[in-house]
């Protein structure tokens, strides 16, 4: 693919001089989609979240590739992925021409496949309709980086992206503020909620710009199955690679990439 900007092999040369390169496991066969892209803000550790999205595949026996270019969402190149992860690609309506966007849509919809949204996928996208339906909610304001009490929704525990992990933690991230609750939604499923008692959920620079905090019920992750078909899969952690650097985040979103594929989960390693 002429038009990747990135691939598997430029982040492992990248990564073998700074670390030790692990041995790749058995290829899985799955096959990953990065799109960074994006119309509105751009968070400056986005290449960084590619290459980290890029070494855990490798790490795990998939393929990622990395791209910012609108000609690697069409039909044919879609064709050769199981998942498209947006990496804090925003506003995409700016970036996706609509035929481009249409593409997207029939890959997920016909094919059956996976879209995995990091962190800040769900910003500004209320004018590419099928997306922000897709997600459940657009953007209203966000924290600072901010440790916080999350809890485990008791319906979701075994799913694999959080399955092993106590009902209750404490992990940092940037927390979002959506403008919509997607509980209850037809299709939707939280997986995890912030205690916004825990933290100051509205930062200085939305309190005077409409910034409104969810209430008790703040969901920060979920899945979304449309009865058209595909999986959709969307967490709050990815705005930088501090929210990332856990042993749950990273299976959190590694298991994430896979339940979007229908790929077999791993056996959890005990906390």
């Amino acid at each position: 693919m002429k038009q990747l900007i990135l691939s598997l092999l430029l982040f492992a040369s990248i990564a073998h001089s700074h670390e030790p390169a692990a041995p790749a496991p058995k290829g899985t066969g799955l096959k990953v989609l990065v799109y960074s892209n994006t119309g509105y803000y751009r968070h400056p550790d986005t290449p960084k979240v590619n290459r980290w999205l890029v070494l855990l595949g490798h790490e795990n026996g998939f393929e990622v590739d990395v791209t910012e270019h609108w000609k690697d969402m069409r039909a044919e190149e879609l064709s050769r992925y199981d998942v498209l992860v947006l990496n804090n690609a925003n506003e995409l309506d700016k970036v996706l021409p609509e035929e481009q966007r249409k593409s997207v849509e029939e890959w997920f919809t016909k094919g059956g496949k996976g879209i995995v949204g990091l962190h800040a996928a769900l910003v500004h996208q209320t004018k590419w309709p099928w997306l922000n339906a897709l997600g459940g909610c657009d953007f209203n304001s966000d924290s600072d980086f901010s440790k916080a009490k999350v809890t485990i929704d008791p319906a979701a525990k075994d799913h694999p992206s959080v399955k092993g992990q106590p009902a209750e933690f404490w992990i940092e991230a940037d927390w979002t503020n959506h403008d919509h609750v997607v509980t209850g939604q037809p299709g939707f499923n939280v997986l995890m909620r912030v205690d916004e008692s825990t933290y100051t959920p509205v930062r200085d620079y939305f309190k005077t710009r409409n910034g409104k905090p969810m209430g008790a019920d703040h969901p920060i992750a979920w899945t979304h199955e449309p009865a058209t078909g595909g999986r959709f899969f969307y967490t709050e952690f990815g705005h930088d690679l501090r929210s990332l650097s856990t042993p749950f985040a990273r299976q959190h979103v590694l298991e994430g990439i896979k339940w979007a594929a229908k790929a077999a989960p791993e056996t959890p390693k005990q906390k």
